[in-house]
């Protein structure tokens, strides 16, 4: 493959996996959407679009392999391939985690209110990863430093969540004036916990993005462990 080409080919796995970044991006606020609003329309039409995802995400690291093994990238051209190859790895898993949130918005009793605001903590996760492929695409390493930064204060927004369901599931058993039965009290709350676990997730997916980036632009593996 001539110069020309092969640089032409590295170009275009990078906005692919841009491509791909927003699309999943796009379905991560919309799953959001729909657990603010109980929207199970909008719920199931996530879920059914996951293979869509699933399949891009398979062709893109066919892709990636193609040029490792046929053009044998050296130096930062390396670095870039391996980079986008795991990169792609954690929009796939960001693009699961969306078919969660479907998932718990058609299991979830939207009559159940637990002061805990998910879509707060979702937007923040959300704009982390995104500000995480914009430092992909551009090759800004301080960027990259900075959202480990905002991971710590994701993290401490999910567990003070955590902490605020599990309090509220305790004084509403203690009132003992719930209409509920503990059973479904219970899986109201584990739900709750699972989605909160699970927007943590995507932050600590956005951290990897900005991980491998950083190993791309600078060599540094600092962020990686």
């Amino acid at each position: 493959m001539p110069r020309r080409e092969y640089q032409e080919s590295l170009n275009e796995l990078r906005s692919d996996v841009q491509e791909l970044g927003v699309s999943v991006l796009d379905r991560l606020e919309q799953s959001l959407i729909a657990l603010e609003r109980g929207d199970t329309d909008l719920a199931t039409e996530i879920i059914e679009s996951d293979d869509e995802i699933n399949d891009r995400y398979l062709e893109l690291e066919s892709d990636c392999i193609d040029l490792f093994a046929l053009q044998q990238p050296v130096a930062s051209d390396l670095r870039f391939v391996a980079a986008s190859f795991k990169i792609l790895t954690d929009i796939e898993r960001i693009g699961d985690l969306a078919t969660n949130f479907g998932r718990y918005t058609l299991a979830a009793d939207t009559e159940r209110t637990y002061e805990v605001d998910i879509v707060e903590i979702g937007t923040d996760a959300r704009a982390l990863v995104a500000d995480a492929l914009d430092a992909y695409v551009t090759a800004d390493a301080d960027v990259c430093h900075e959202i480990a930064g905002r991971d710590d204060e994701i993290d401490a927004l999910c567990q003070r969540a955590s902490e605020r369901v599990v309090r509220n599931l305790i004084e509403r058993e203690a009132a003992g004036d719930d209409p509920w039965s503990i059973e479904q009290l219970m899986d109201d709350v584990s739900r709750l916990l699972l989605t909160i676990r699970d927007l943590e997730r995507v932050a600590d997916h956005g951290v990897n993005i900005a991980a491998r980036t950083l190993y791309m632009v600078e060599n540094d593996p600092e962020l990686i462990y």
